[in-house]
């Protein structure tokens, strides 16, 4: 969205009391719900990693952490988290877990180059999962099989939602629509990446868009993705590359496509080299992370985050995301806000 977006006609079905009540409830649910489909664990995470050791999240590369150097252990830095995407591959190999089975955490981070709007904060809180895979299940079905499968644990929720505030709606589709990135290029090859979402979310509801991250047939990329958690390069057989997607809903208070998730399965050796060969920064091979997952110590895993103030914005209807969570905004936004009717906490 980019900027602040007000609806024209809004007024949110909970007031604040009975919101918080019902983000507390979303949260509860949704976190079972998801444990037992995917046969996660619930773990411990951190807030801050060791700089210079790969195990942050560089998000687009481009995004610089919030850092700190630590007085007790001679001034060593350390980085709050921007998401927990390889700290989490490690912890599935040091707990040896099986294939089929894995974690969740609650991920708090911060990312102060965000740009801020209705759905972008400086505060970004989401369950953060992995699991253990085989060789055998680092296939685009594995993937779609999946996605699927939290989607249900989001259409579940919102049943819960509606079972206890039947002032709000269920609306999303019985199944989720799979569709590739390149494709979705071809069909709107004059559209912007944001808008293409935006056509196929309001016509299917709910998609999952596949390959998010590598070059599509025009040479540009859908979205950026960096090149040391999720395979975007591994060609599937069919004509496309990608075993990653975005979990994307059509939401009709923004009128826009919203993104609840974002998943895939992890690189192996083969498609980190190809892929920090593509990007340009083979210098990464270089980090223990990186060497450990080049050597072969490091589990084949699948993984992904789903946004706890997202969903909670989502499914109840909210119009900004400062609704469900306390962060910094503009004192104009915040004045432009409460003149529409949207109580920013």
């Amino acid at each position: 969205m980019g900027k602040l977006f007000i609806p024209d006609i809004y007024e949110s079905a909970l007031g604040e009391h009975e919101t918080e009540h019902a983000i507390a409830a979303i949260k509860d649910f949704f976190q079972n719900d998801l444990s037992t489909e995917l046969n996660l664990t619930r773990v411990t995470a951190p807030l801050f990693v060791p700089a210079g050791t790969g195990l942050n999240d560089n998000l687009n590369g481009v995004e610089k952490p919030v850092s700190f150097g630590v007085k007790d252990l001679g001034g060593r830095e350390m980085e709050i988290v921007h998401s927990l995407a390889k700290w989490k591959r490690v912890k599935v190999t040091e707990m040896n877990l099986n294939p089929g089975f894995g974690i969740y955490t609650d991920m708090n981070a911060i990312r102060a180059d965000e740009e801020l709007d209705n759905i972008h904060s400086l505060y970004v809180d989401q369950w953060d999962w992995e699991m253990a895979i085989e060789e055998q299940d680092r296939t685009v079905m594995f993937l779609k099989d999946v996605a699927a499968r939290i989607f249900k644990c989001i259409k579940r929720t919102e049943f819960f939602i509606y079972d206890r505030w039947d002032k709000i709606k269920p609306f999303l589709p019985q199944e989720i629509k799979f569709i590739f990135a390149d494709d979705l290029q071809k069909k709107f090859p004059n559209l912007s990446p944001k808008e293409r979402e935006a056509e196929v979310c309001r016509k299917f509801g709910a998609v999952f868009l596949i390959g998010i991250g590598g070059k599509l047939p025009d040479g540009t990329i859908h979205d950026g993705r960096s090149p040391d958690y999720d395979d975007w390069i591994t060609e599937t057989g069919d004509g496309h590359r990608g075993l990653n997607g975005d979990l994307l809903v059509w939401n009709p208070i923004l009128q826009n496509a919203f993104e609840l998730s974002s998943m895939g399965i992890r690189v192996n050796a083969e498609s980190l080299s190809a892929q920090l060969e593509e990007r340009g920064c083979t210098e990464r091979a270089e980090l223990p992370f990186h060497k450990k997952l080049l050597s072969g110590s490091l589990s084949l895993t699948m993984g992904g985050g789903i946004g706890q103030s997202r969903l909670c914005m989502f499914l109840l209807r909210k119009a900004h995301i400062g609704e469900i969570q306390v962060s910094m905004w503009s004192d104009e936004d915040r004045a432009e806000c409460k003149k529409h009717g949207i109580n920013l906490l």
